[in-house]
Order: structure tokens, then C-alpha cells, then sequence
């Protein structure tokens, strides 16, 4: 799903115009980016939980030189989802 089909759904289900829906959308992705910037853990009930990670550095391999190369410690985006998405995508169908 792209963002667009996003917005259009959110509208759908909404029943929003799509510029409504998709400043809400817009909204919702930034509240989340701003906190995940800060370090916080961002948790959306029924769908999951995001979490910034530290990665440590290490070295790597240039796959076309063969070259050891540095690669520096940063941070990540990690996500976990939530008990009822799991059970939702491995739910069987009847």
C-alpha cells in the first residue's frame, strides 16, 4: 500500500475528504517521527510498537573491492508488532 492508497482509505473508512484525510495521515507520520527522533518508543495499539536502537559499529567488506571497511555506530528504527496484527495475518480463512 502506498501512501496515497493510504489516505484514500483513511478517508474511506473515515469518512473524510481526502485533504482531511491525508493532513491527518501527514500529521500522524510526523508525531511519530518526531518522537522516534527524540528516543522515545512509540506504541499504536493494534498494530505495534516502534523503538530506536542502538547499533554498535563494526567493520565491514566492500563486496566489490574485498577492502575491511568501518561502518560507525548509528541509530535504528526497530518495529514489533502487535499481538492482534500477528494473529489478524496468520488468521485462516474459512
Amino acid at each position: 500500500m502506498t501512501k496515497s492508497e493510504l489516505i484514500a482509505k483513511v478517508a474511506e473508512k473515515a469518512g473524510l475528504k481526502k485533504a482531511e484525510a491525508e493532513r491527518a495521515v501527514n500529521a500522524a507520520i510526523e508525531a511519530v517521527v518526531e518522537a522516534l527522533s527524540k528516543g522515545e518508543r512509540t506504541a499504536i495499539p493494534g498494530l505495534g510498537v516502534f523503538n530506536v536502537r542502538e547499533r554498535k559499529a563494526r567493520k565491514g567488506r566492500n563486496p566489490r573491492t574485498g577492502k575491511e571497511i568501518k561502518i560507525p555506530a548509528r541509530k535504528v528504527v526497530a518495529f514489533t508488532a502487535a499481538k492482534s496484527l500477528k494473529e489478524a495475518l496468520n488468521a485462516k480463512k474459512k
